[in-house]
């Protein structure tokens, strides 16, 4: 009777197991297979592509994927643009509340990937693993945010179709922003209106 107990168990605690395992919804479970998803960035200036490595950076892909998923990125803003530097966006909603995230997640700014033209990397705090849920397009070989004797930013994709969409956003006007208390904030609003994830490639 014990035995039968014990076995009882067993078989539920795997099956409870199992099941956890086909509900994760981490970011992982978006096309699970696929080492290089694409995603559609849809602004209100134009459509940008970008392959994702999640080879080089599976933690920081699956998170971004799972706001993806989650439609978290509709329509908000791309509230930063430093021409020459960086486009940074998918934090805040139109009228500039913070959207929220699923927390901090570890910095892989030491996978090899480098904060090259037109890659897209995690935004954060001062503390290494402080990204979240913002990211931001490198519009320069951005040398200082690799990782050297300190912490770099992860870069975790590159884009492959819209370079002219970020080329036409880098050079909006900008100015300072009472609601955001921050410089560099776009006089008109862009807007991300969504992101989707795109059919895998075949080659």
């Amino acid at each position: 009777m014990k035995l039968r107990l014990v076995i009882g168990f067993l078989l539920a605690a795997i099956f409870s197991l199992s099941v956890f395992a086909a509900t994760k919804e981490d970011g992982s479970h978006i096309q699970p297979d696929n080492y290089y998803p694409r995603v559609k960035i849809e602004t209100s200036m134009g459509d940008i592509i970008v392959e994702l490595d999640r080879r080089k950076a599976p933690i920081t892909v699956n998170n971004f994927l799972r706001y993806v998923d989650k439609r978290s990125y509709e329509n908000t803003l791309i509230h930063r643009v430093d021409p020459n530097f960086v486009i940074q966006g998918g934090g805040y909603t139109p009228d500039y509340r913070e959207k929220p995230s699923y927390g901090e997640i570890f910095n892989e700014s030491g996978s090899g990937l480098k904060n090259d033209l037109h890659t897209i990397s995690m935004a954060r705090l001062n503390g290494p693993h402080t990204a979240s849920r913002q990211f931001f397009f490198n519009m320069n070989d951005n040398e200082s945010l690799d990782p050297g004797r300190s912490w770099g930013y992860s870069v975790f994709g590159m884009v492959v179709e819209g370079e002219a969409v970020l080329d036409a956003i880098s050079e909006v006007e900008t100015e300072y922003s009472i609601e955001l208390n921050t410089t560099s904030v776009p006089v008109e609003q862009i807007l991300i209106k969504k992101i989707t994830v795109l059919p895998p490639v075949e080659y």
